[in-house]
């Protein structure tokens, strides 16, 4: 490889050179490869190291590269599409779902949360309805990609007295399929830039901090907000895209 000096940018130094590092995995580089390493790097480039790998760790955050223990800094696959958009409204857990039920649980849900299903009785704490507390995983070639939380009121399950599961991921998957009975009155989708909590980065193998894509739904049955779903995305590994509705499909990339 030749040698690639720098000019004098108005931008930080090592953003730009991370612009010219993605141009260089592009057409230099394949799926897998391995990066050279940080001293051929830096000389090629004509930086610092301290440059150099604040350069590499931006590429990380965005997915473009992987740092794998004893084997190196590798190129990341491209970021994997999936779908948060199904075209008909549907319960969590209906026929189709991709998601696998890990358990379930009753727990105080955040306070936005709790003003969401508490509905006309938001702000009075002694109001606020019993939750069940769902949690998902989805997987995308055999690693995970998303956690979710799905918070249910209670008085939302009818058949909930009659539920006698052997463990939390047989009761969450009752929970759902009861929820499923009502009849769906519409549901609302939001999306954000977030940052792995502790518990998020746990389940999606991330160090805590990372970049993160929060996708909130709320669904509704009988004049009221019955579940809140909160679904965690790994923004360096995929892309999510919403059903066609008629109008063109929206991409966001993390």
């Amino acid at each position: 490889m030749g040698t690639t000096q720098l000019e004098t940018v108005p931008e930080p130094k090592y953003w730009h050179l991370k612009t010219v590092l993605s141009e260089a995995l592009d057409s230099e580089f394949s799926v897998g490869e391995i990066l050279p390493n940080e001293r051929e790097l830096a000389a090629r480039f004509g930086v610092a190291r301290a440059t150099l790998r604040q350069a590499l760790e931006q590429l990380e955050l965005e997915g473009r590269l992987q740092r794998r223990r004893g084997v190196g800094t590798t190129v990341a696959p491209p970021r994997v599409g999936v779908d948060v958009g199904p075209a008909a409204e549907s319960w969590p857990g209906a026929p189709g779902d991709d998601w696998q039920t890990d358990d379930c649980e009753r727990a105080v849900p955040p306070a936005a949360v709790a003003r969401e299903l508490a509905g006309a009785e938001a702000g009075d704490a002694e109001g606020t309805p019993p939750v069940l507390t769902v949690r998902r995983t989805r997987m995308t070639a055999g690693a995970p990609v998303a956690g979710e939380l799905v918070y249910v009121r209670e008085d939302a399950v009818p058949g909930l007295p009659d539920i006698t599961p052997a463990d939390g991921a047989a009761l969450g998957r009752a929970v759902l399929r009861e929820l499923g009975r009502l009849p769906l009155e519409g549901q609302q989708r939001t999306v954000e830039l977030g940052s792995a909590g502790a518990d998020d980065a746990r389940r999606l193998d991330r160090l805590p901090g990372a970049p993160v894509l929060v996708v909130t739904t709320r669904y509704a049955a009988e004049g009221r907000t019955a579940a809140v779903a909160v679904a965690t995305y790994r923004a360096d590994t995929c892309r999510l895209t919403f059903a066609d509705s008629g109008a063109p499909e929206p991409v966001l990339a993390g």
